[in-house]
């Protein structure tokens, strides 16, 4: 078919905009409407709600958000994809079939399951399955399909394997439409949400819509929205969301090895970026498994230290309370956010951050946090604290382990019961160790007139956590720009002006048809999200903090955008 198959999504997180559903349904011509919900950390809430419920386990947003649409997509014929089932995917198949039947409807539910992997010693184990379950249960005629834990861009390749015919020979088209998945699935992130330069969006940034992914019968694709809806589709909004949670240029999935270093990006017309020319490799014979389990408890509290003698102060606090509590598990974070000769409090003051973590909750819990309060008049001078004492909660651990491909049991649960399993891939390939670009230990120095400002009027950057790594994508806003950063900055460089990075294993790499590079940052966050405590626990903001650093600019670079040219093969 040469129609172009129109893929919306409607969530990018558990959590995300709640009438997205109801917005993307009536805002214009669909084929398959997504929505992801399941994060890392996700998966670890969903397994806590299970402990407490075996029959939960699922997005329960996801049931309030279709209770209000399901008419309205049967009617339009638009088919639902989600991973909302996560570690229930059959739980939440059966709940959409009893809210069918309260709503007199009649709908046809699908799922894919066989995620879920054995592992005694964790509270859950989840293979990241492929699109070929989806596009099984689309192809028995289901209006929704339910996953558990496939690849984010699963959800969007498995209606296209269903549309097209694709099969797993069909690497190009597999790996354009990963790409498109992987584009649409952190929802409005694509369309100007978290964007660099969301000051220059014709709406300032204030309500992105949802995004549209047009995939052809190639795999090629083009990134749109709904007319009339905020935010906006560029070139460089593509380039935010496609330097987004990526480690080197061979991005790997189940059913392909997407090449990120082919893709190309060319600006279509207004609010529609084309992504073209993706090449993709056979996939590795193993899935990659996330796994959580409980890593114990955790409290914190937070003093303010006024003033004069600030390291003087958090000194008194970190032994008063070493002395109360012991040192084991304790952490002290000061963050000088005061101001020399301030004339109000909160100006004049730094905050004090301390963490505790211990296996014991009654340690981590009121024995720590009333340790704390005690102080308030026996400590340095104006002791302030802007937390009550309170129990510890429990933290979760993520780590990343990886399976054969053929000791998974993937099956696809048709519409009729009938399952149907879903064979692995017959041909994969070992994915070469990357290699990352490297550059002169020493970055030189700019040539000619410099002028001291802040790196991000010249460039974006894209920032995100995968486990206890973290990922800094940093695009050039022009080729001149581009020629001076890909020499300039240096793994060396960003520890000089990111320290937190100097001490770490950093891996840089190169996309020079993004005009782009991106590092990944070998346990910034520690222990994964659920146990940091970091300021910024998932690394979000790493990039903005990047942009902020006043460096020495050439001068006669242009500060502003220009869409990168088409350069295949140029490296």
């Amino acid at each position: 078919m040469s129609v172009p198959l129109r893929v919306g999504n409607a969530s990018g997180f558990y959590g995300d905009r709640l009438s997205a559903w109801r917005e993307m349904l009536d805002g214009g011509g669909l084929d398959v409407l997504t929505g992801d919900y399941l994060a890392e950390l996700t998966m670890l809430i969903l397994g806590r709600d299970r402990l407490r419920d075996p029959s939960l386990g699922y997005a329960k947003t996801f049931l309030r958000q279709l209770e209000g649409c399901l008419g309205t997509a049967l009617d339009r014929g638009v088919r639902l994809v989600t991973n909302a089932g996560g570690l229930n995917p059959a739980g939440l198949a059966a709940a959409i079939g009893a809210l069918a039947g309260r709503l007199g409807l009649t709908v046809r539910v699908g799922y894919v399951e066989g995620d879920a992997l054995a592992r005694p010693d964790a509270l859950t184990a989840n293979a990241y399955l492929g699109a070929f379950g989806i596009a099984a249960c689309l192809d028995a005629g289901a209006d929704v399909v339910v996953t558990g834990r496939v690849s984010d861009a699963s959800l969007t390749v498995g209606p296209a394997i269903a549309r097209f015919g694709w099969g797993r020979d069909d690497l190009d088209a597999l790996a354009g439409a990963t790409v498109a998945g992987h584009l649409i699935e952190c929802g409005a992130q694509v369309t100007g949400g978290n964007f660099s330069f969301f000051t220059e969006l014709p709406d300032g940034g204030h309500r992105p819509g949802f995004p549209i992914a047009e995939i052809h019968p190639d795999g090629s694709s083009v990134l749109t929205k709904h007319a009339g809806t905020g935010g906006a589709v560029t070139v460089e909004t593509v380039t935010a969301q496609l330097l987004y949670e990526v480690g080197g240029p061979a991005y790997l999935g189940p059913d392909v090895v997407t090449r990120l270093d082919t893709v190309q990006l060319t600006q279509d017309g207004p609010d529609r970026v084309r992504v073209s020319g993706v090449r993709g490799t056979p996939p590795p014979d193993t899935l990659k498994v996330g796994v959580n389990n409980l890593g114990g408890f955790r409290n914190s509290m937070t003093f303010v230290l006024c003033g004069l003698d600030i390291p003087a102060k958090a000194a008194l606090v970190r032994g008063q309370l070493e002395e109360a509590v012991g040192k084991e598990g304790l952490e002290f974070t000061l963050a000088r956010t005061d101001h020399p000769d301030a004339a109000d409090t909160e100006a004049a003051s730094a905050l004090l951050h301390v963490h505790l973590r211990d296996g014991d909750k009654a340690r981590a819990g009121r024995a720590f946090s009333a340790a704390a309060v005690e102080l308030a008049l026996a400590s340095y001078p104006g002791c302030t604290l802007t937390t009550l004492p309170g129990d510890a909660t429990p933290y979760g651990v993520f780590t990343a382990d990886t399976v054969p491909q053929d000791a998974v049991a993937h099956v696809a649960v048709l519409p009729d019961g009938a399952r149907v399993p879903i064979a692995p891939p017959a041909r994969t390939a070992a994915v070469p160790a990357a290699a990352p670009a490297h550059r002169p230990e020493t970055a030189a120095a700019p040539a000619g007139p410099t002028r001291r400002a802040p790196l991000g009027e010249l460039v974006g950057a894209r920032s995100g956590d995968k486990g206890g790594d973290a990922n800094l994508g940093v695009w050039a806003r022009t080729d001149a720009t581009w020629a001076w950063l890909r020499g300039w900055l240096t793994v060396e460089r960003l520890g000089e002006l990111l320290p937190e990075t100097a001490p770490l294993t950093v891996e840089r790499y190169e996309l020079p048809n993004l005009r782009a590079v991106n590092f990944v940052i070998r346990g910034l966050l520690g222990l994964g999200v659920a146990a940091s405590t970091r300021f910024d626990p998932q690394a979000k903001a790493l990039g903005e903090l990047l942009r902020s650093r006043v460096v020495d600019l050439p001068a006669g670079l242009p500060v502003g955008s220009a869409a990168p040219t088409h350069r295949e093969g140029q490296s």
